[in-house]
């Protein structure tokens, strides 16, 4: 049974930075990509970075250089360090791995969405103001 769960969202300041975690149980994740998306009402679900099973990050356009993404494959957890955060950061984080599909980089970003074997966190809210 795969389980992901997020934690260290909450309320910043602009300017400010949050550090999410994602522990993931269930399987082992060190062979395959991990990453973060986050969603609103207003604009979807948008993905913010990802970590490929070679280690190789990929990182949204908006956020390139503010957040750094990683993973300790030996406890099987996912970090987001996101700083300088302005309000359109505003979301709710949702952490995602998948089990099946080997993918690089720029694929998992694009991709892990939307492909078999993707599983999803609850999600942790991230309000900037």
């Amino acid at each position: 049974h795969v389980q992901l769960v997020e934690s260290g969202g909450g309320s910043v300041q602009v300017g400010g930075s949050l550090r999410l975690s994602c522990a993931a149980s269930g399987h082992d994740f060190s062979e395959y990509s991990m990453g973060w998306f986050r969603q609103t009402a207003k604009k979807g679900r948008e993905a913010v970075a990802v970590v490929a099973n070679d280690g190789e990050p990929a990182y949204a356009d908006f956020e390139r250089g503010r957040f750094t993404i990683s993973k300790d494959n030996a406890k099987n957890t996912l970090i987001l360090q996101m700083n300088l955060l302005k309000p359109e950061d505003t979301a709710t984080y949702y952490c995602a791995g998948n089990t099946q599909r080997l993918m690089t980089a720029d694929q998992a970003l694009r991709m892990m969405p939307f492909v078999e074997g993707t599983y999803w966190g609850q999600g942790t809210q991230v309000t900037v103001s």
